[in-house]
């Protein structure tokens, strides 16, 4: 059918003929005298009648049919995109009599992939039961977990490895393993694993950071590998720290044993000269004293290398006081925690100890039979006050209580030792009310500061966790020619940009930039970009009023130089999706003049993509659309750039179908397609 707007053309000319042609004849025929009174009449009434009966019929027409055909094509595509899409509206005009027929098929369609769905949810009960156990396991693993093809994509992340690589853009389902962790090593480890599953172990830096990376294959289909990592920085360090001192005592040593041997030998030779023999015996005293104190000094190597900041753990405050209220049930005293509990980073063992001796000191010292003990959240540092009624204990007696050993053993570590490792001082004040003393412990704080005890990822069934998809592995290889991907494989990245205004060569500015991630068919709603950005300069009121961004909003935004790399970094192999893509590739590409920056991989608009297969439909603003296939905008969202990214996802993955219909399958067939609604 063609357009409204050609059908309006033709309809009006039409219209036009049938109205000056007779009235050209009729003015012919006026020239000649031929027409009298009644006659005249009645031939002007007849030279009216084609065209008003043209207008008539064209508005009825538009009216009955072809109105109805429109809505029919947007009901067409609605079923086609979003089969299980509702609130279809009614058929209108000569068409209302296909409505219980259109019902019927929607109905029976729609009842059909129910029935394929309730038998695929119950043949996939007992599987799905398996894999939330797993996925639960999987989540609570404290160690960093990475699950790679081979092809080195991503096809599982759990929650610690979530953290780890919290800052890095890179991380997300499909991404390659060489774009989180961009080390040479690491990909020809992997290339060259062992079938056996025997394991192999890299050390590899990080971000401030050193890591041990255990890598094994696995024996699955995909032929992947397992990525295991460990942080070693503390270790390598005490390590370091350990390699120094002997480094410092050892030789010293050696210099006080070959002391030792010259005096011992000289004394067997000079057995008549007193002044010799008082000098030998003085310098045999003073190495021997000499040895014992580097001796001693070892011993304090030893005991101390027993504690290591490689154990430091996050413990959640509450648990630690309920553990040190058990290990002094026995002891005769009341623990209360008080205040708000928070996070730390302790060797808990250790620290238990340590307060179990010190409450035990303090007991016998204040003769106290109660005490509060209160974490404060500080910079960088949780202090954990003990809190008695009585007088504060003097820096001298707490001088000797670090000299305390915590067990019985003759290697014991003594609270100096822990108070070492984890960076501490102890000292004691009056408290904050009257009568009260405390004794204060500053223990190193958590990043999770105030967070509460909850998993890093919810596992509520309306919202699971997007870590793993084992099917990624059967995509074609990242090798493969692109412009042969088929839509449903390709890896998209859909953006979005608000700017200062839309004037973007006469100086408008991003001020945000958003992003999301479609993988394997399918939108991952947790992998996302989302940053505002500083435009130095200001935002015009009439740009506020659409998106809602102020001076105020962007002043602490870093700059389009410094977000422009993060988001290409983020972007990866990804096809660029957006609504209007012109616009908002421009925006990016003027951000990035001066810069070795290039966003000159293929692009897909979803503007030229829809007029393409809708070329006689009026309307395809993104809220059009969003309307026709049943997309919803979450309150507030949009004119917001992650919002308007996640709809125009949405609308992709609607319009696959449609495209699929017409022999576009693939990404260059994509290309080509919408070249058509481009030039519409």
């Amino acid at each position: 059918m063609r357009s409204r707007q050609q059908l309006i053309g033709i309809w009006l000319l039409l219209a036009g003929a049938c109205l000056f042609i007779p009235l050209g004849l009729i003015a012919w025929l006026e020239t000649r005298n031929t027409l009298d009174g009644s006659s005249r009449i009645v031939v002007w009434c007849l030279a009216f009648l084609p065209g008003a009966l043209v207008l008539c019929g064209g508005a009825l027409l538009e009216r009955k049919l072809l109105a109805p055909l429109r809505q029919l094509q947007v009901l067409l595509a609605r079923l086609i995109a979003s089969p299980d899409a509702r609130g279809d509206f009614p058929l209108s005009g000569w068409l209302i009599n296909l409505e219980p027929d259109l019902d019927r098929i929607r109905s029976g369609w729609r009842e059909d992939r129910a029935r394929i769905e309730h038998a695929h949810q119950e043949g996939a009960g007992k599987a799905a039961f398996i894999q939330e156990e797993l996925e639960s396991v999987v989540q609570e693993l404290a160690t960093p977990l990475l699950i790679c093809d081979r092809h080195q994509r991503l096809l599982l992340f759990n929650p610690a490895a979530q953290n780890v690589f919290s800052e890095n853009p890179a991380l997300g389902l499909g991404r390659s393993i060489s774009q989180l962790i961009p080390h040479s090593s690491l990909g020809e480890t992997l290339r060259q694993l062992p079938d056996n599953g025997s394991p192999r172990q890299l050390l590899l830096p990080g971000r401030s950071r050193w890591y041990r990376c255990d890598l094994r294959r696995l024996g699955a289909r995909h032929g992947g590998a397992l990525i295991t990592l460990h942080d070693t920085t503390h270790e390598l360090s005490a390590e370091q720290s350990w390699r120094r001192s002997l480094a410092t005592l050892v030789p010293r040593m050696r210099g006080h044993l070959g002391s030792l041997n010259s005096a011992a030998q000289l004394l067997e030779q000079a057995t008549d000269d007193p002044q010799i023999l008082d000098r030998l015996h003085g310098a045999i005293i003073e190495e021997g004293d000499a040895l014992a104190r580097e001796l001693d000094g070892l011993t304090r190597v030893i005991e101390s290398q027993q504690l290591s900041q490689a154990r430091l753990e996050e413990t959640w405050s509450n648990d630690l006081l309920a553990a040190l209220s058990e290990r002094l049930a026995d002891q005769q005293i009341s623990i209360t925690p008080v205040g708000i509990p928070v996070w730390l980073k302790v060797d808990a063992p250790a620290v238990l100890s340590m307060l179990s001796v010190l409450i035990r000191l303090l007991q016998q010292e204040a003769s106290i039979n109660a005490l509060d003990i209160e974490p404060l959240l500080g910079n960088r540092r949780v202090y954990l006050d003990l809190i008695w009624h009585g007088e504060p204990i003097s820096h001298a007696r707490i001088q000797q209580w670090e000299t305390t050993a915590l067990f019985d053993d003759p290697f014991s570590p003594r609270i100096s030792d822990v108070l070492s490792q984890h960076g501490a001082e102890l000292w004691s004040r009056a408290g904050a009310r009257r009568g009260l003393a405390c004794l204060r412990l500053p223990l190193p704080a958590s990043e999770r500061g105030l967070e509460p005890a909850t998993p890093a990822l919810t596992t509520d069934r309306d919202a699971r966790p997007e870590f793993h998809d084992f099917s990624i592995a059967e995509l074609p290889p990242p090798d493969s020619q692109l412009q042969k991907i088929p839509l449903t494989q390709l890896e998209m990245v859909v953006f979005d940009t608000e700017t200062t205004g839309l004037e973007l060569r006469k100086g408008d500015r991003v001020i945000s930039l958003a992003a999301c991630r479609i993988v394997n068919g399918r939108l991952l709603a947790q992998d996302y970009y989302d940053q505002l950005v500083n435009p130095e300069r200001p935002i015009p009121p009439q740009s506020t009023r659409i998106h809602g961004l102020c001076d105020d909003d962007v002043n602490q935004a870093p700059p389009v130089a410094v977000v422009l790399p993060r988001f290409r970094e983020y972007v990866g192999r990804g096809v660029l999706v957006a609504h209007n893509a012109a616009f908002d590739l421009l925006a990016l590409n003027l951000a990035a003049e001066g810069s070795e920056l290039r966003f000159d991989m293929p692009v897909l608009d979803t503007l030229a993509l829809s007029r393409a297969l809708d070329p006689t439909l009026e309307a395809h603003g993104l809220d059009a659309l969003a309307d026709r296939f049943q997309i919803q905008f979450p309150p507030g969202t949009r004119h917001t750039a992650l919002g308007d990214a996640r709809v125009t996802a949405e609308l992709v993955l609607a319009l696959i179908p449609r495209l699929e219909s017409r022999g576009v399958m693939n990404l260059g067939d994509a290309l080509e397609f919408q070249k058509q609604g481009a030039l519409s």
